[in-house]
């Protein structure tokens, strides 16, 4: 039995099989987390606030089915989370105008963002499919863009965000690195640039044995976790001397450990499809700079 989510922002948007979600758009996000300002106190709208533009997201809400009762309160959280993030996301456009070179937004803003609501819409899925059919092409949704034009939203387009520069998509590295091939990428590399490495946990060794009908994807995912470690090391070295003290933890490895989230989940979902679903995978997503 599926029971209606609670209603945020005085809006409603219908779910399929009757149940009811959150739409926070992102126009209204950015109002009230940069105006600080609700709608109804007649706030400016963000888009002249914020100068270099808004960010705005795919609607997750109005694309899920009826939600179990038992996952009700997961989803509403991760709904709510993903509006978080957003309003965040809003904020450092505005924080950081003028840092960073021409792909500053994407590789700092855009991308980091895009990771996050990966791994935000796969909780959804997954609480979603512990008791009934796991919803798919959710992560279809996570990538957002960045709306330069400053006029509103189209009724019924706020998340989309009507006219837009659309982000580049985030690249999917697959590659075949055998079964086994495991998270080569942590504590490997090397430091040529003084600069330090990054080092992440190895996820293949705590994976329980792997079923046949998943084996293509866990080593499709193993691969992506090490190129995910390759391209911030890279990125360490180019970016050095950029930002302030938190730069490093800002921008490469709380953005590496978003993308490592979302590449673990899709492990233990793949396993969890034909055997128990690995637990704890989570713990191994974190990163850590060794000097």
């Amino acid at each position: 039995m599926s029971r209606a989510l609670p209603k945020y922002n005085k809006r409603r948007v219908g779910l399929a099989g009757g149940a009811a979600a959150v739409a926070l758009t992102g126009a209204v996000i950015a109002g009230t987390a940069l105006a600080g300002e609700s709608p109804e106190d007649g706030g400016a709208d963000a888009r002249t606030l914020a100068g270099p533009g808004t960010i705005s997201c795919p609607d997750v809400a109005s694309r899920l089915p009826a939600v179990p009762a038992s996952a009700q309160a997961e989803v509403t959280r991760n709904l709510a989370q993903l509006d978080q993030q957003v309003a965040e996301a809003n904020k450092r456009l505005v924080d950081t105008v003028g840092q960073g070179g021409p792909n500053f937004v994407q590789n700092a803003i855009l991308g980091p963002l895009e990771d996050k609501r990966t791994a935000t819409v796969n909780r959804i899925a997954t609480a979603i499919g512990r008791t009934a059919d796991r919803p798919a092409g959710l992560d279809s949704l996570a990538m957002c863009s960045l709306d330069t034009q400053g006029g509103p939203a189209a009724p019924g387009q706020e998340e989309s965000g009507g006219a837009e520069t659309p982000a580049p998509p985030a690249e999917d590295t697959g590659g075949d690195a055998g079964a086994g091939g495991g998270d080569a990428g942590a504590g490997q590399g090397g430091d040529a640039s003084g600069v330090g490495t990054i080092s992440c946990p190895d996820v293949a060794p705590r994976l329980p044995a792997v079923p046949a009908s998943a084996q293509a994807e866990v080593t499709r995912n193993l691969a992506q976790l090490d190129q995910q470690v390759a391209e911030a090391n890279k990125r360490l070295v180019d970016t050095v001397g950029q930002g302030g003290p938190n730069f490093v933890q800002n921008a490469i490895l709380g953005p590496l450990e978003d993308k490592r989230t979302a590449t673990v989940n899709r492990i233990a979902t793949a396993i969890g499809r034909t055997a128990d679903r690995p637990a704890g995978l989570d713990s191994l997503a974190a990163c850590t700079l060794t000097k």
